[in-house]
Formats: structure tokens, C-alpha cells, sequence
């Protein structure tokens, strides 16, 4: 049995074969990530009262995973190629893969919050950021970041801090702006991608000096 999300049945509709024609805000906003910022974009599952689209009774991730049997859309699609590959998966979140063009610094929303006003008042060089529904905010920057991360926190001294900050690389995959996360409400920019932003994010030693010393300060 399928349910209803948005209106939209949700396992009967997100499966390979089940077509809609025309084009929807879902492929506007794939076709500029994959065509504007450079982003592949991946086909991700869909919740309602605690259900997954992917049909899995003992799913771990209600709507907050790509669909195992949909196929990546590719950076530098077009609208026309993005129209096409989303007919496939009508209703499907829009999920990006972590650790090719970007990593992820992730941290409590009133931190990154509080984190994002000073770091842009201090002028330092920012990339994308979003707040995810959960009660998260996500920075994106350069790759490779997952791996740096324990020696630059233990260079900044932070290497004992009972801190809210973790990053997430290569195998991951976040729900993209203006997707619903795990049936909870929508992801949105705190601080949209531009061109100079998307395809080269920030190091993370610049920003995490800065994200380190607020999450230490904003601890319950």
C-alpha cells in the first residue's frame, strides 16, 4: 500500500517506471544544481507519519536516503535530461552526494546560526549553508575536510571538547534545498550557492576555528 505526501503516492509512485510528464519545480531546481552549481543530484525517498517511500518496513531513515534503484543525475545535466530522468521517480527528494565538490560541516541550528553572523562579520570566506528542519545548519566546504578534521581540531586545541560539530565526506548524501527531510519539513539556504561559492567552498580550517568556539559556548 502506498500513501499520500503532498498528494503524490508515495510507494507506488517513486519506483522506476512510474512516469509524469511535464516538467516540475523538483527538475528546475535539479537542473540548476546539476547545470549552475555543478552538482550531481541523487533521487532520495520520501516520509509521512514516520513511513518511507522505499517501502522498507525497518527503514532507519524515513525519507532522508537516496532510492537504492534510481539513477544519479549527473553534474552538467540539462533541464531536458533532468525532465526526462525525474519522470522516473516523480516525488523523490532531491539528495546531494558528499565529498566530491563539497564536504560538510554540520552543527546544532542556534550554533550555526550564531556561528554564520560572526563569521560573516569577520569578513572570512563563506560558502553555501542550509538548515535542515531537525534543528541543523550545514556549511559546505572544501573536500576533503572529513579526513582533515580530528588533526585540525586537535591543532586548534579542540581535540577534547565535548563538541556538537561533525563532518560529513564521501558515501554521504544531504537533502537539498527545497526537499522535505524525513518528513519534517523542508531543507532551506541560510546562505544560497552562487557561482564562485558552489564550485569552490571555503577550507574548513577557516571557518571551524569560529563553529568550534560557538558550539563550546552554546552547550546545554
Amino acid at each position: 500500500m502506498g500513501f499520500t505526501i503532498g498528494g503524490i503516492r508515495g510507494t507506488r509512485e517513486i519506483r522506476p517506471g512510474s512516469r509524469r510528464r511535464g516538467r516540475t519545480a523538483e527538475c528546475t531546481a535539479v537542473a540548476e544544481y546539476t547545470g549552475l552549481w555543478g552538482w550531481a543530484v541523487v533521487p532520495g525517498a520520501r516520509a509521512a507519519s514516520g513511513q518511507c517511500s522505499c517501502g522498507a518496513p525497518d527503514c532507519t531513515s524515513p525519507g532522508a536516503h537516496p532510492l537504492g534503484f534510481a539513477a544519479e543525475v549527473p553534474a552538467a545535466a540539462t533541464l531536458g535530461e533532468v525532465t526526462k530522468a525525474w519522470a522516473e521517480v516523480p516525488g523523490a527528494s532531491l539528495m546531494l552526494p558528499v565529498g566530491r565538490t563539497f564536504d560538510i560541516l554540520d552543527v546544532a541550528a542556534p550554533a550555526g546560526r550564531r556561528a554564520l553572523v560572526r563569521l560573516e562579520r569577520m569578513g572570512l570566506p563563506l560558502g553555501p549553508v542550509s538548515a535542515t528542519p531537525d534543528g541543523r545548519c550545514q556549511f559546505f566546504v572544501a573536500p576533503g575536510a572529513s579526513a582533515e578534521l580530528p588533526q585540525l581540531l586537535y591543532r586548534m586545541g579542540w581535540d577534547d571538547a565535548d563538541l556538537d560539530l561533525h563532518c560529513l565526506g564521501p558515501g554521504t548524501h544531504i537533502t537539498a534545498p527545497p526537499s522535505d527531510h524525513g518528513g519534517l519539513g523542508p531543507v532551506s539556504w541560510l546562505r544560497a550557492p552562487s557561482l564562485d561559492t558552489a564550485t569552490a567552498p571555503p577550507e574548513a580550517r577557516l571557518l571551524l576555528g569560529t563553529l568550534a568556539y560557538v558550539c563550546h559556548r552554546t552547550l546545554p
